[in-house]
């Protein structure tokens, strides 16, 4: 696995946690998929399933995360370091690129859907 960003919203009546995964190979993709697609034997008590799905084309790879990202509100001072991306090379965090851009602050409904406010 190359990259995971996590990311939880709990301004939103629901708290939900989201993760964006690069692995290394097509095949390590479908074992990933496999085993958590339905996914729901957490270490707390919950009812929540685990959902995976495939990034559209112009999100696969690193690269292309790295540049979703860099310049997003999500980035910006405000946002708790706990809700940023998090990059990883070898299961170890480092430093993500630095953005190229102003950032502006994400709106206070950032991330939630329209239904749970």
């Amino acid at each position: 696995m190359q990259r995971v960003s996590l990311a939880g919203r709990t301004s939103c009546t629901r708290h939900s946690v989201f993760a964006f995964v690069n692995l290394a190979s097509p095949a390590d993709a479908t074992r990933f998929r496999a085993h958590f697609g339905g996914f729901r034997q957490w270490a707390a008590r919950t009812s929540k399933v685990c959902n995976v799905s495939w990034a559209s084309a112009d999100q696969q790879g690193l690269e292309a995360n790295i540049e979703r990202y860099r310049n997003s509100s999500v980035m910006h001072g405000s946002v708790a370091d706990e809700h940023r991306p998090l990059y990883l090379v070898n299961g170890v965090p480092v430093k993500f690129p630095k953005k190229t851009k102003k950032l502006w602050p994400p709106d206070e409904s950032f991330g939630c859907r329209a239904s749970s406010k």
